[in-house]
C-alpha cells in the first residue's frame, strides 16, 4: 500500500473496522480546518473489549501492509483509543464516550465523506 496515499490509507481502515463490526464509522476530511492530519476515521465499540479489539486488529492488519501507528493512547482505559498513522488519525470509541465528545460536532466544518460503499450490511 501507499502509505503516501491519505486517502487510500482511510479507506483501508474504514474497511478493516467494518469487517470488525465496528459501528458507526465516520470518515471526515480534515485537511481544510487543522494541519494535525487530513482525515479522522471515527467508530464506536458497545464495550471496552470491542474498542481494544478494533484497535488491536487495525494495528495488526495494517502492520502486514508495512504501515506503522505513529502514537498511540488510551488503550489502557478503552474508553477512546486514538491511533495517530499521520495523514490518518482514528479514534475509536466507547459509546457514550463517543456521545459525550461528540466529535463530529466539534469538527463540523469537516467534509464527511460518503463511505456507502465500504461498508457492508450486516
Amino acid at each position: 500500500m501507499d502509505t503516501k496515499n491519505p486517502k487510500e490509507l482511510a479507506a483501508e481502515i474504514v474497511n478493516i473496522l467494518n469487517q470488525k463490526n465496528a459501528a458507526d464509522i465516520r470518515l471526515l476530511h480534515v485537511s481544510n480546518c487543522t494541519i494535525i492530519a487530513d482525515y479522522f476515521v471515527l467508530c464506536t465499540g458497545m464495550s471496552s473489549t470491542q474498542v481494544k479489539s478494533y484497535a488491536d486488529e487495525l494495528e495488526y492488519k495494517l502492520s502486514e501492509l508495512g504501515v506503522q501507528a505513529h502514537h498511540v493512547e488510551g488503550f489502557a482505559g478503552a474508553s477512546w483509543i486514538i491511533m495517530d498513522y499521520s495523514s490518518v488519525i482514528v479514534h475509536i470509541f466507547y459509546k457514550e464516550t463517543r456521545d459525550f465528545y461528540n466529535l463530529e460536532k466539534v469538527w463540523a466544518d469537516a467534509e464527511e465523506i460518503d463511505i456507502s460503499h465500504l461498508i457492508t450490511e450486516k
